[in-house]
């Protein structure tokens, strides 16, 4: 069982290199055979033990060189810089994996990260709309990237289409729409209309709780 009382309640963007319809969602290869990415949360409400954690972003930058399950994977945490020592110390020990069961998302990315790079602190910009498939999150100078939804190529309609996954261990049902990424910190990528998942979850050390 995990050691600690920790939980996270926010609206989460995961946008990557792949196409449409991310392939991890289907334990399928990746679109390029690999993957860069990014994922970023706002927490509406959270806690790691007596620390609260209301109101704080983060995001993190990722480099895997083939499937995830296959590991050797890079990541770059960039957290925003109004956490407090207390919060970013909590969030980090979220983000190790210690705190969380076997198989649960933090716990699975423990294991295929073989290589972190030193966190970024900095002031986020963040907005989200799950529903209309519009999001954007700014660290300045680090990462950028735009969310809209994805347009039917004849008539330029929205297009809507949604991934439910009743045992996920990242959310559990997500609006799929289309990214542009710049990320120019430690991971170095761009991309113009990849895939893009946005959800509300919860995360907590036993896994997805919504």
């Amino acid at each position: 069982m995990a050691a600690s009382d920790w939980r996270l309640e926010g609206e989460w963007i995961k946008n990557c290199t792949c196409a449409f319809g991310c392939p991890c969602d289907f334990n399928a290869l990746p679109t390029q055979g690999y993957c860069k990415g990014m994922v970023g949360m706002r927490i509406t409400k959270g806690h790691f033990a007596g620390t609260k954690l209301d109101g704080l972003c983060f995001a993190a930058t990722v480099d895997f060189p083939g499937a995830l399950h296959e590991g050797n994977g890079k990541m770059q945490p960039i957290v925003d810089e109004r956490a407090t020592p207390e919060q970013r110390q909590a969030l980090f020990d979220i983000f190790s994996g210690k705190h969380s069961a076997e198989g649960t998302l933090f716990h699975i990315l423990s294991l295929i990260v073989t290589t972190i790079h030193d966190p970024v602190f900095a002031p986020f910009e963040f907005s989200f709309d799950k529903d209309g498939r519009v999001a954007r999150l700014v660290v300045k100078g680090v990462l950028e990237t735009e969310v809209e939804p994805i347009k039917n190529p004849v008539t330029g309609a929205p297009h809507r289409i949604q991934v439910v996954m009743p045992e996920g261990f990242e959310h559990r049902a997500a609006e799929v729409a289309s990214s542009n990424i710049r990320s120019n910190g430690a991971i170095k990528f761009e991309t113009k209309g990849t895939h893009s998942s946005l959800a509300k979850v919860v995360q907590t050390p036993d896994g997805v709780a919504a």
